[in-house]
């Protein structure tokens, strides 16, 4: 009798792989998948929906490959021009992969011109999003071409800054069923814009005008708008109080408002809108106005249904804090950032009647001691989010209760709050949940309390431990063994970590933002030992780690292949080094290049010139803009990179 088995794919069918493959959520558990075998590569191929490209050289072979995407981000992705997409379209036929495209990313596409984006919109006929900001090159005649998306329903323009009036008005007309549309900075529209943009576009739900200089005029239009649910409108120097007061009887769905930053705005303008609006559930007023009105905390008795208010930088008082406790019942989240006049009393009102509070911003408020901290971890036993930077009276005591009674938190931050010492992080340890914890400058932590958060926040992505001068290769082996899945790292000026630290790190394989800045006890000894298991590094800060040679460098350019983002300010790197980093990281975007002293201006030139195709931003010494020929300049500025000197 044969006692062979059967293979076990060969009794599953492909609707069975199908439902198992679409419970698969994080991108390593997918990739895995597609690594077992033939079958289940075709699997993953049949049910993709969303592609992030990291290099334009694959873009083919994948659109090949995965032919029922949804949704196509190129954001990250260097080199899209105008060619990249008549190759594309010519090697590959686009009625297979367009045909159920519904969004589609192009941010930061500086080479994407009008053709490009001409073909691209001609052949995904079923756009529903598009997402074009930071394009610098991005003007009228581009938005002309995204017109031709008549079924489109959310636009991302932000910071097009060649977009004018007419180049909205093209959009406007063409594509007449939006619903959310973003013009964050784009500086050349004006009211003339947004009126013909509100006659046009009635099914608008979502606008961000946020940084223009439209004045009130353009409240009044928007006013009109019978379906708006989310206006924002940060940081524009000409709205005021009459602009407001345009939306007290229209946007009859409205139900989020952000003014902040909008210096010609009061608190009495925002009564007037509030006014109108009592089902208002989110209120960003932050930096908006210094001093509360009585009408405006008497207009809060109307918010029942309140979400979230941000009012950072009012000087505030309990008798405002009463109130809103009183009457905000439903109330999630609060922003006090830099306000004066939040004692602990206040918060003690506050949090009595808000008890369903999630995050609370008390960043800079002095005052707070505490008592404040007590009563928050008492009251709010849901809470998500505390930012606490710079509150200094904040002692061990305030981590105890925090431990006690907020098991559910997972973002703290204790920037700056000297108060804080190992014992306060052994009792915040029981927050087993935590996610992001914010430690700079916090003095008198060492790697005793390090090693109580690794020995039980297992789940912890981001640590910042900037200028905690007592941290040393102790806590970072604690930290390699307890959390695993820590994705983001500060180190900056953590003056005792040495190459031995590093190499602990090694064993973070999901780490991917690293900031080393100022250790200079650190080698390419212990850089080797990082890069060469750390593969997933998209950001590195290495500044002023001046013990680190070429040898170091040269190990970085074969293994960190992801990168994006590097800083190399004040390091030893040497011509031939920095020609070689840069040409083998290809997805390098932002760089920062200053005060090498071993790099000649020969070597900038042939290094700019090997990378001006994908980089964005370069940061520079001052000195070389008149050291630098003029046409490695001009081809930098005319790829769409930003030079930053320094």
């Amino acid at each position: 009798m044969s006692t062979r088995s059967t293979p076990i794919l060969s009794v599953l069918t492909e609707d069975l792989l199908i439902r198992v493959n679409e419970k698969l959520v994080q991108e390593s558990d997918r990739k895995t998948w597609r690594l077992v075998c033939k079958e289940l590569h075709r699997v993953d191929s049949l049910t993709r929906k969303t592609l992030r490209v990291l290099h334009v050289e694959f873009l083919l072979t994948l659109l090949k490959n995965y032919t029922n995407l949804h949704t196509l981000d190129l954001s990250v992705c260097p080199r899209i021009d105008d060619w990249t997409i008549s190759s594309l379209l010519h090697h590959v036929d686009h009625s297979i992969w367009a045909r159920n495209l519904k969004c589609l990313n192009l941010s930061r596409a500086n080479g994407l011109k009008f053709a490009g984006l001409e073909m691209l919109v001609g052949a995904c006929k079923g756009l529903e999003s598009v997402d074009v900001s930071y394009c610098c090159g991005f003007g009228d005649r581009e938005a002309a071409a995204i017109s031709g998306c008549g079924g489109l329903r959310e636009l991302r323009m932000d910071k097009c800054l060649g977009v004018s009036d007419v180049g909205l008005a093209k959009i406007v007309v063409g594509c007449g069923r939006l619903e959310r549309l973003s013009l964050k900075w784009c500086m050349e529209i004006s009211d003339l814009g947004v009126e013909l943009l509100c006659k046009k576009c009635l099914e608008l739900k979502f606008l961000d005008v946020s940084y223009l200089k439209v004045t009130s005029e353009s409240l009044r239009s928007i006013a009109s708008l019978p379906k708006l649910e989310d206006l924002a409108m940060v940081g524009c120097p000409f709205v005021n109080d009459v602009g407001l007061q345009f939306l007290e009887n229209g946007c009859p769905l409205l139900q989020k408002i952000d003014v902040a930053r909008c210096d010609c705005v009061s608190s009495y303008g925002l009564s007037s809108l509030i006014g109108g609006h009592s089902g208002l559930l989110h209120i960003d007023a932050g930096h908006c106005f210094s001093e509360v009105s009585p009408s405006f905390v008497k207009c809060t008795q109307k918010l029942k249904n309140l979400n979230t208010i941000i009012i950072d930088g009012v000087r505030g008082s309990d008798t405002i804090f009463q109130t809103i406790s009183s009457n905000c019942k439903s109330l999630i989240e609060i922003g006090l950032s830099k306000c004066e006049g939040v004692t602990n009393m206040g918060i003690i009102q506050l949090v009595s009647g808000c008890v369903n509070l999630k995050i609370i911003n008390l960043t800079c408020c002095r005052s707070i001691a505490d008592a404040a901290i007590s009563a928050i971890a008492k009251s709010c036993r849901n809470l998500l989010c505390l930012k606490l930077e710079s509150c200094n009276m904040i002692t061990e005591k305030s981590l105890e209760q925090l431990g006690l009674h907020c098991l559910l938190l997972e973002v703290l931050d204790l920037t700056d709050c000297c108060g804080i010492n190992d014992r306060g992080l052994e009792r915040l340890s029981r927050c087993s949940r935590l996610l992001c914890l914010k430690l700079g400058l916090c003095t008198n932590i060492s790697d005793k309390g390090l090693f109580y958060i690794a020995s039980n926040c297992s789940e912890l992505h981001e640590l910042d431990l900037y200028r905690c001068k007592n941290i040393g290769d102790g806590g970072l082996a604690a930290l390699s063994s307890g959390c695993k899945k820590l994705r983001k790292l500060n180190l900056s000026y953590c003056i005792e970590v040495t190459d031995k630290g590093m190499k602990s790190l090694g064993y973070l394989e999901e780490l991917s933002d690293l900031e080393l800045r100022g250790l200079d006890k650190i080698t390419s000894v212990g850089l080797t030992a990082l890069v060469t298991r750390c593969k997933r590094l998209t950001y590195l800060d290495m500044k002023h780690c001046e013990k680190i040679d070429d040898s170091g460098f040269q190990v970085l350019a074969y293994y960190s292949r992801n990168l994006r983002q590097l800083n190399l300010s004040y390091c030893a790197i040497t011509d031939m080094t920095l020609c070689m980093l840069m040409g083998n990281l290809t997805r390098l975007q932002d760089v920062d290049l200053v005060h090498l002293t071993n790099v000649t201006v020969e070597g900038f030139e042939l290094v700019l010139r090997a990378c001006c195709v994908r980089i964005k931003k370069i940061k520079l010494v001052a000195a070389l803009s008149f050291l630098l020929s003029s046409e490695v300049q001009g081809i930098l500025h005319a790829r769409g990179c930003k030079i930053r000197w320094d």
